[in-house]
């Protein structure tokens, strides 16, 4: 009987970790649908971003074109708790944070030393299978632009 209750225990508890990631939008591949975003002429784009579970936090890996068309790669580890965690590979920021609103919408901060290079937000569909990321930062010359970067997951 104790060997019976502990495995269905054991089996439950397995199920919930299980579901509770499996209904997460974040993980997976996710690829930039170019037709639909609006990305301004030489900014740099992330056009494959992966997200998976490790541990307790978020591994993200980031690949894409800086504005001059080179490849790019980029990678950040963190959970999504509006705290600062490290990039690696991203010549334009060091840190970045994200923050869950609920469970279709977050927002989001680049910065390099203490400075915010760019915020933005994060919009899942309905349906789980499209994310939105809308970012606000400046240009060179000063000048304040918006991004629209479209995925769909793979």
């Amino acid at each position: 009987m104790k060997k019976r209750t502990m495995f269905l225990i054991a089996a439950f508890c397995m199920s919930v970790v299980a579901a509770s990631f499996a209904a997460d939008n974040n993980l997976g591949t996710w690829k930039m649908n170019e037709s639909e975003s609006k990305i301004h002429a030489g900014v740099a784009k992330n056009t494959m971003v992966v997200y998976t579970a490790e541990g307790g936090s978020y591994k993200c890996v980031m690949d894409g074109v800086d504005g001059a068309g080179s490849p790019t790669h980029n990678e950040w580890t963190g959970k999504f708790d509006g705290k600062d965690y490290a990039i690696a590979g991203d010549p334009a920021a060091d840190a970045r944070a994200i923050q869950m609103i609920d469970a279709r919408h977050y927002k989001l901060s680049n910065k390099k030393g203490a400075k915010a290079t760019f915020t933005g937000t994060i919009e899942f569909s309905a349906d789980g299978k499209t994310r939105t990321l809308t970012t606000h930062s400046t240009d060179a010359s000063g000048k304040k632009i918006t991004g629209i970067a479209v995925y769909d997951k793979q």
